[in-house]
């Protein structure tokens, strides 16, 4: 019931968003929204995140069965697509958001809700990974269509949140304090990042045509989003032999519905936005249903 809590709660933001769009209509700039997300909030919640965890041997065991998930993971996908999908646009998206969880704005507060404050350490650090991975694989997949490899890759690299997590990680190696004061600043602005993402999802739902709704996609990507990406998780958590406890944070994080950053990074790359905001809708529904029998299963597997 906590866990159904948390999460009514969160979205109580993605609700604002949306009515603020119905009632605004053109004058809520969806873009604007996103470019300060992306170039100045994210920055700061990235460098906030990796400074609140002491580096251990689990925090980066964690991360590292994450991206072996994720990358196996990624390499069915790429054969699948070609089959279920003929335009090269809906082989991408199905590809990307099927791997793209929202493991900062859900995984984070669901982490706390089911185990307490100790998982925060550990679904941040996941949230860091599929941050990596969301602007490098995933800015490539939705850039590819509209742009070169090499204006793909210097997408990558100009996108500063690469940057901040690097500096981060050298603030937290070589144990360097943060000011109290600027330590405050900088958990306003990382919590000011997760209200503006549910806000822009919320403004792309409000534009949402379910009459357009193409079900192949959406169905698709979400099984592989919620059903298929977990197991394999679970797989990889037991082969490397992870703590049980931790193994449990690593599936929900996981298991998460798709990332309102996907319809961010489509938005940002002429990809079907809209399309890809039906896709996160559906997933998010699907979510409230599937997410039950995720936790008997990690209960049972890992108990």
């Amino acid at each position: 019931m906590s866990a159904l809590i948390s999460i009514l709660a969160i979205y109580f933001f993605i609700f604002i968003g949306y009515l603020a769009k119905k009632i605004f209509k053109d004058e809520i700039d969806k873009k604007t929204l996103i470019l300060i997300s992306i170039y100045f909030l994210q920055p700061i919640l990235t460098f906030w995140g990796l400074t609140r965890i002491p580096l251990n041997f689990n925090i980066i065991l964690t991360p590292f069965i994450y991206f072996i998930t994720i990358t196996s993971t990624l390499l069915l996908l790429i054969v699948i697509s070609k089959y279920l999908f003929k335009e090269s646009k809906e082989q991408s998206i199905f590809i990307a958001t099927s791997l793209i969880g929202n493991t900062g704005n859900l995984g984070i507060p669901l982490g706390i809700a089911l185990f307490g404050e100790a998982s925060i350490a550990y679904t941040s650090i996941i949230n860091i990974a599929n941050i990596f991975f969301i602007y490098t694989v995933g800015i490539y997949l939705f850039a590819k269509e509209s742009f070169t490899f090499k204006q793909s890759l210097l997408s990558m690299v100009k996108i500063p949140i690469l940057w901040f997590a690097i500096i981060a990680l050298l603030f937290n190696y070589n144990n360097f304090k943060i000011n109290i004061n600027i330590d405050n600043a900088l958990q306003m602005g990382a919590y000011s990042a997760i209200v503006i993402q549910l806000i822009i999802f919320g403004i792309y739902l409000a534009k949402v045509n379910l009459k357009e709704q193409n079900y192949l996609l959406s169905i698709s990507t979400s099984t592989i989003k919620l059903v298929i990406l977990p197991i394999m998780g679970i797989i990889f958590s037991i082969m490397f032999n992870l703590e049980p406890s931790i193994a449990s944070i690593l599936i929900v994080s996981l298991s998460t519905p798709l990332a309102v950053n996907n319809v961010n990074i489509a938005a940002l790359f002429n990809c079907k936005p809209y399309a890809v905001t039906n896709i996160v809708f559906i997933s998010t529904l699907l979510f409230l249903i599937i997410f039950y029998f995720d936790l008997q299963i990690i209960n049972m597997v890992f108990k």
